[in-house]
């Protein structure tokens, strides 16, 4: 108890380390921003990168000090979003930009009186300054004239200029917006946590100082999103560190080698070490942690296709002939840090059996894992839940019987603990706490054996629809789920059942045809595409006009790609979005380096592409083995299932081998455009 008393004061002193700045506003700011950059990808090389250095040095730095030393606007300065994005990688080396400030400019130039463009403020008084200064060079970035200049030696030629490896910088920086941009990070009780476990990271930092300690401490994401946001406020930033830990905190970015035993991996463990020991609770949190490196891109080159969203006559909407129920769900960190109260005769060798009390969809097993008190080496489960229900322990001790090769093993008690008193409504994402067990006999002593449990929760999110293809008759032995892919038209009796992840029916497709045709040029304009709700109402959901496929009364259009040859581009659905599909695993769905490897012909990607993802946006995947489609997006699940059903009726009739195209027939669909 008197550790545990310790461990409470020292993140009370923590707490006190006083930042100058609305920090939350701040930081949901910054992740604003940085997805504004990654929609402008250009500015991560290149000729475009280097011109926006260029413009950074020759323009932006000397405007923000004029207005330093002169009034001479009355409003905030706009800053360019290609300044803004070199200027930001700058200030993140908080200690290289003070001293340039001050050797260049004489003071650090900081942004108390500046705005970011993507904040809708009115620049024109800015552009205005800017044009009467630099009547040569645009207010808004020219790409064309980036990609005609020779940048660096025009940065040579400048009076003053910063020395600092500014494309190293962007180049470090850019892969950190996929490790912040998941939906759950913009919650304020997310930031607002993020932002007291940030406090704690100084406060190591600081008593490292106190006892010279020389430790490379590594942050989690969530501690970082605040310290990036803290340091993109130099003036604020320097004063709070000066008073906090004696000096400006310098901010190490140059390692990203995460293999073990090296720099960073070493770092992180030791930072894990020394917060846990400090404050006595758990440094790993949900939605905090590396997610992996970045998906490979689709492309380098943005699409962005010309299409508004079409406000649909609420008279002539199609029939939302299916409805899938809304799951939500939450990622989950587990760890079980200690027992007490237990007679040492019952010891034995512990672990602890968590399950959840109502399985769902998502969790519904019962796993294993040991206490840190006990085993010395740190385990902690990563799981996906509903979140509802209560999570279930049991401490299990087991010991070796008298028979060779014999383990008796026998329950000492059991907890649990409420999802739901946490997530509905979400009020705390992250709990570190003893619960009594409840004994399943006498244990022996007046006091309740005692199990400490730390977990941590993301902020519940809409989950993926998963919906299976199955036929109605049965394939082979063993198999209960096959997408068919014989390509053939099926039987007026023949349909295709579409299940979802409770093995409910949802709809049941069948391809018809509308009467016989005798010429094979006709064979495929009479064709249809037939559902059948599971309330009886039948509906035409698709037809064949000839070139292409009318989806849900013309509200989508489903065609060849002519570029599958070059980038796994098969087939484009268009209405009122523009989606394009993709051979293999794509983006958000890329395999990861842990996963089993699979045949990726085996699998395809519909990737939507508008204004706002004009580099694609992962909103669906479909297993073609075993008939399973996973789509994020609602609006996705009516088009990109009949998509699925037509597709799988006719590539085998087009030469495919699953979705690939063999050389003879990939010619003759370049040969033959828009035909299907």
């Amino acid at each position: 108890m008197e550790l545990e008393k310790e461990q409470e004061l020292e993140w009370i002193e923590a707490q006190k380390i006083e930042i100058s700045l609305d920090v939350v506003a701040a930081a949901k700011k910054q992740l604003d921003f940085l997805a504004a950059v990654d929609r402008n990808r250009w500015l991560y090389d290149g000729p475009t990168l280097q011109r926006a250095i260029y413009r950074y040095n020759a323009c932006w730095l000397p405007l923000l000090a004029k207005c330093y030393k002169e009034e001479i606007l009355e409003g905030p300065l706009v800053v360019p979003l290609d300044c803004e994005w070199i200027w930001h990688c700058h200030r993140l080396n908080p200690v290289r930009y003070k001293s340039d400030c001050e050797e260049l400019y004489g003071r650090i130039l900081d942004n108390s009186n500046v705005v970011s463009s993507i904040q809708g403020i009115c620049k024109r008084q800015t552009e205005e300054i800017w044009s009467s200064l630099y009547p040569n060079e645009p207010y808004d970035f020219d790409v064309t004239k980036a990609l005609s200049e020779n940048a660096s030696e025009t940065l040579s030629g400048l009076e003053k200029y910063t020395k600092y490896d500014l494309t190293s910088s962007v180049k470090r920086q850019s892969p950190f917006f996929y490790q912040v941009s998941r939906a759950h990070i913009k919650n304020d009780i997310f930031i607002e946590g993020a932002v007291a476990r940030y406090k704690g990271f100084l406060h190591l930092i600081k008593r490292n100082r106190e006892k010279s300690i020389k430790r490379f401490c590594v942050p989690t994401y969530d501690i970082d999103l605040i310290w990036h946001t803290h340091q993109l406020h130099p003036v604020s930033y320097c004063k709070d560190m000066n008073k906090a830990l004696g000096k400006i905190l310098e901010h190490d970015d140059t390692d990203s080698d995460r293999t073990k035993g090296k720099k960073l991996d070493v770092g992180f463990s030791g930072t894990t070490k020394q917060w846990e020991e400090t404050f006595g609770t758990r440094y790993w949190k949900a939605g905090a942690m590396y997610r992996g490196r970045s998906p490979s891109p689709l492309t380098a080159i943005p699409c962005m296709p010309d299409i508004l969203t079409n406000e649909m006559d609420s008279t002539n909407e199609f029939p939302k002939i299916i409805k899938l129920p809304e799951t939500r769900v939450v990622e989950v960190l587990l760890e079980f840090v200690g027992v007490k109260n237990l007679l040492d005769e019952k010891k034995g060798n512990l672990f602890v059996l968590f399950s959840k009390t109502q399985p769902d969809l998502f969790f519904n097993t019962k796993q294993k894992m040991t206490i840190l008190s006990e085993s010395g080496q740190k385990q902690v489960a990563s799981f996906e839940c509903e979140p509802t229900g209560e999570l279930r322990f049991e401490l299990v001790s087991y010991s070796a019987f008298y028979l060779p090769g014999t383990k008796m093993c026998k329950t000492l008690g059991t907890a649990s603990l409420s999802i739901r008193e946490f997530l509905d409504p979400v009020s705390k994402l992250a709990e570190e706490k003893w619960l009594d067990l409840v004994p399943t006999s006498g244990n022996g002593s007046s006091k309740p054996i005692g199990l400490r449990v730390a977990v941590s929760f993301t902020v519940p999110t809409i989950a993926l629809h998963v919906l299976q293809i199955v036929h109605s008759r049965p394939f082979s032995k063993g198999s209960c789920f096959q997408l068919p892919l014989a390509g053939r038209v099926l039987a007026d009796k023949s349909f295709t059942l579409v299940i979802d992840e409770t093995q409910a029916e949802v709809i049941r497709l069948q391809m018809r045809e509308s009467g016989k045709a005798k010429m094979k040029e006709n064979y495929h304009s009479r064709r249809q595409v037939i559902g059948i709700t599971k309330q009886g109402k039948t509906h035409t959901v698709a037809e064949f006009m000839g070139t292409h496929w009318s989806l849900m009364d013309s509200r989508w259009v489903l065609r060849h790609s002519e570029e599958a040859s070059e980038n796994g581009h098969l087939f484009d659905l268009q209405g009122n979005r523009m989606v394009k599909v993709f051979l293999g695993r794509k983006l958000d769905y890329e395999p990861k380096h842990c996963e089993k490897q699979r045949d990726e012909k085996n699998f395809v990607t519909a990737v939507e592409f508008s204004a706002e993802h004009p580099y694609g946006k992962a909103v669906a995947s479909l297993d073609l083995k075993s008939g399973c489609l996973k789509a994020k997006e609602e609006w996705f699940i009516l088009p990109g299932l009949f998509s699925t059903f037509i597709l799988s009726h006719v590539l085998k009739k087009k030469g495919h081998v699953g979705l690939t195209l063999d050389d003879k027939n990939r010619r003759r669909m370049v040969q033959q455009k828009n035909k299907c």
